[in-house]
């Protein structure tokens, strides 16, 4: 019998959150294989809020995702049907995927990786994916985290910003602070991963708080929000401070151009350095961050927490709880 495929495409370019006609779902035939092309019946969707820019016809570092093309996504699924040596069928195998029941692996930009025995996939979607891999070479290769650092992390509850607080403690940090959206995040930040203070930037006044928690000033802020909060961290700086630009979530969904921060001038006053950075500049060294993530991962010392959203339909309104602050943790569609 032949395979349909189900497919969320893009029908338009948002100017805001995802609305319910910025996607629409179609059927199409599943492609017949080419030599060296395997077949995977994908199982679940990473969800990162870069989808969201590459909504947008504007240049970067990926090509926008085409009107009427399947949006982009990152994930996993099983080897169903292959012509190449390098699957088999069983293997379960990570890569871009797209939103859709089917996808096809094949060489060169459609290789997939086959999982090793035994990874939980939400894990390897986490953790040991694009979300642990950014988080550990922003923190310790961009950000040049010193011992006894007070660092600040925005976005402090997602996926990466709960992993940059953790791996900057394992690290040697002397105070990591996170901010957060609710008195339940920030709680989750140090009760359970050991973020030494929280601040809630709705109800508590960031600027105030930092002063308190930070008196000599922020050494590390690892920015994932971008907007106001980047802003009070440059103002805020201590001497030598760095800055991590890893993405700037406040101002994905808001339409014109961002306002630019207003305290950049305090990097020449306090010798500071702000760069952003592309996870895969160290694609060539993947290997090695994940290989001390597991050790963390096994030894109990980095903890881990996924939001799950169920059914491929249910991929956009997965990826507005980003920027709605709707999830906590990592937010995962298992394309039931």
């Amino acid at each position: 019998m032949d395979r349909i495929n189900r497919q969320v495409v893009l029908a338009e370019r948002p100017t805001t959150i995802i609305e319910p006609s910025t996607t629409t779902v179609v059927e199409v035939p599943v492609p017949e294989l080419n030599p060296g092309e395997a077949l995977v019946e994908v199982q679940y969707l990473s969800i990162d809020p870069t989808i969201r820019t590459w909504m947008d016809d504007a240049p970067g570092y990926l090509p926008p995702i085409a009107i009427g093309e399947v949006v982009r996504s990152g994930g996993i699924g099983t080897v169903v049907e292959t012509r190449s040596d390098r699957y088999q069928v069983g293997d379960v195998v990570f890569g871009t995927v797209g939103w859709q029941r089917y996808a096809v692996a094949g060489t060169g930009p459609a290789a997939m990786s086959v999982l090793p025995p035994g990874i939980d996939p939400a894990v390897a979607l986490n953790v040991l994916g694009v979300t642990g891999l950014t988080a550990y070479f922003g923190l310790l290769e961009v950000g040049g985290l010193q011992e006894g650092d007070v660092v600040v992390v925005s976005g402090a509850a997602g996926a990466t910003g709960s992993s940059v607080g953790q791996i900057a403690k394992l690290s040697g940090a002397g105070t990591v602070i996170g901010i957060a959206g609710t008195d339940a995040k920030c709680a989750m930040l140090t009760d359970t991963l050991g973020f030494d203070a929280a601040i809630n930037y709705k109800t508590d006044d960031v600027a105030a708080e930092l002063r308190r928690l930070a008196p000599k000033g922020i050494d590390l802020y690892f920015d994932n929000v971008g907007g106001e909060l980047l802003d009070l961290a440059l103002s805020q700086l201590a001497m030598r401070g760095r800055v991590v630009l890893c993405g700037a979530i406040s101002g994905y969904t808001t339409p014109g151009r961002p306002k630019g921060p207003a305290n950049y001038l305090n990097l020449i006053i306090r010798r500071g350095r702000m760069e952003g950075f592309i996870i895969l500049d160290y694609a060539d060294r993947f290997a090695e961050a994940q290989g001390q993530l597991i050790t963390w991962l096994l030894d109990g010392t980095l903890k881990h927490a996924e939001h799950l959203v169920h059914g491929l339909e249910q991929a956009p309104a997965a990826l507005n709880l980003l920027f709605t602050g709707g999830n906590t943790g990592k937010v995962i569609v298992v394309v039931d």
